[in-house]
């Protein structure tokens, strides 16, 4: 079958195409699935770049086939699994292995998704989609009344954040680095966008609140953007630091949360909010409705196949591009 496999880290050009790479066997408690479309993610480039070479939450080891979320037709089903068959529309995300005509997932990992969602929106959704509802669901609990911050906005999650956020009833403020990011925000619903203005972010923030600052900030950025969040969010507020675009900040002091009015700082993952296949269905099942409903739009920046890897992986590393990508795998599959 057709694959891009690593043997080693590196820049774009050590993700090769290979058309020879064997099927994946069959294991108990995993599913083939005949792959459709494959999404494209930052963390396919840091997969490539070996920022996970000793992680422990996303084990993915040399040599690999990359690509952690997809979408197609499981083939054959493994030992154990009772709630996925043959012919069953899935999708998936944190399982490597989508750049390819076959892949091997783990069944918990596995979500059906509906008829009427067609496997280039699934492959675009699964993987920002479970995160932005888990970010708003699990760890800051958004509702009516609440409101938010939410930094990178025009990106492909911050896009989600804020029309999730904003459909629970949350006020909703933004950041991005342009005007034309700003605008991208405030289409996908924020009530106000900003420019991040060398952190002077937090000083719109505290002006719009009346001085109280906002009840939550989902930061992606980390070390450009986290002291001014700090100064943006109420006392006793939530920063939620769920990537670290800019760098990680390396020099923080937990004292530092508590002069900025006992602040909770957390830095959560996926994975550890996707440990189940009734948890990752249920949230499969919240994004795919809304997306039905009209109430979530997830945009699609261009559609790629596996030849052209290199070329869009070096786009995205060069951030060239805003919104969501996905590889064409098999056009034949309904």
């Amino acid at each position: 079958m057709k694959a891009i496999t690593l043997q080693t880290y590196g820049g774009p050009q050590v993700a090769q195409l290979q058309l020879d790479v064997p099927k994946p066997q069959l294991l108990a408690g995993h599913v083939l699935i005949k792959v459709a479309c494959a999404g494209i993610n930052f963390m396919d480039i840091h997969t490539r770049q070996g920022k996970y070479a000793q992680s422990t939450t996303y084990p993915v080891r040399l040599p690999c086939t990359l690509g952690m979320e997809g979408a197609g037709v499981v083939v054959e089903v493994g030992e154990g699994v009772d709630h996925l068959a043959m012919g069953d529309r899935v999708a998936w995300c944190i399982a490597w292995g989508a750049y390819a005509e076959y892949a091997l997932v783990p069944a918990a990992k596995v979500a059906q998704i509906p008829n009427a969602i067609a496997f280039d929106q699934a492959a675009a959704a699964m993987f920002q989609g479970c995160t932005a509802h888990y970010l708003i669901d699990d760890v800051a609990r958004l509702g009516a009344g609440s409101t938010c911050l939410v930094h990178a906005a025009s990106g492909s999650i911050g896009q989600l954040l804020v029309q999730m956020a904003r459909h629970l009833g949350a006020t909703v403020f933004a950041t991005a680095s342009t005007a034309e990011k700003c605008a991208i925000a405030r289409e996908r619903g924020a009530h106000q966008a900003w420019l991040y203005d060398d952190g002077r972010f937090a000083d719109r923030a505290l002006q719009v609140t009346n001085g109280r600052g906002v009840d939550v900030v989902f930061d992606s950025l980390g070390k450009s953007t986290l002291r001014g969040s700090f100064r943006a969010c109420r006392t006793r507020g939530l920063i939620v630091n769920y990537g670290n675009v800019s760098g990680s900040l390396t020099d923080l002091d937990p004292i530092e949360l508590g002069e900025a009015g006992s602040l909770f700082l957390t830095r959560p993952r996926l994975a550890d909010h996707m440990a189940d296949g009734a948890t990752v269905q249920r949230r499969a099942n919240a994004v795919f409705a809304a997306m039905l409903e009209g109430a979530l739009t997830v945009e699609i920046e261009g559609h790629y196949t596996l030849e052209t890897v290199q070329q869009v992986h070096a786009r995205i590393e060069a951030r060239q591009q805003i919104g969501k990508a996905v590889l064409w795998v098999d056009r034949g599959l309904h």
